[in-house]
């Protein structure tokens, strides 16, 4: 019988990359802070997943000429990203919050820790039951 990893690993695939991506889009914010007219993005971590586990991007556009490339083959252009509205205006239209972001960018790290260690918890009991344990 074959392992499928999809159903070995379930979700937690996903997860970890988008936790990566989420990583790469607030150091984005942080490298920006003092950028003027930056304006601040996350993603909606839940509503990306779920949307992975439906089957893929399927809000995004359509492709409808074979000149168009599909989004669903790309990682990095996979994820929507959304704008963060600030608590407090900037007078240079820069909208990201330092404290904000750093306490986002931690959150996320944490998270992924914990993804990471549930991963590898999965990879253990694999390996257990491939060698008969």
């Amino acid at each position: 019988m074959a392992i499928n990893f999809d159903s070995a690993l379930g979700v937690k695939e996903h997860a970890m990359r988008l936790r990566a991506h989420r990583a790469d889009v607030l150091s984005s914010n942080l490298a920006n802070v003092n950028t003027p007219n930056y304006k601040a993005r996350d993603i909606d971590f839940t509503a990306e997943l779920k949307a992975q586990m439906d089957g893929g991007v399927s809000r995004h556009l359509s492709t409808r000429h074979q000149g168009h490339i599909n989004l669903a083959d790309t990682q990095a252009g996979a994820y929507e990203k959304l704008y963060r509205v600030p608590h407090q205006q900037s007078i240079d239209g820069n909208t990201v919050e330092e404290h904000v972001e750093h306490g986002e960018f931690m959150r996320n790290s944490l998270e992924f820790q914990v993804g990471f260690t549930l991963l590898n918890s999965s990879f253990k009991g694999l390996s257990k039951a491939l060698r008969g344990e």
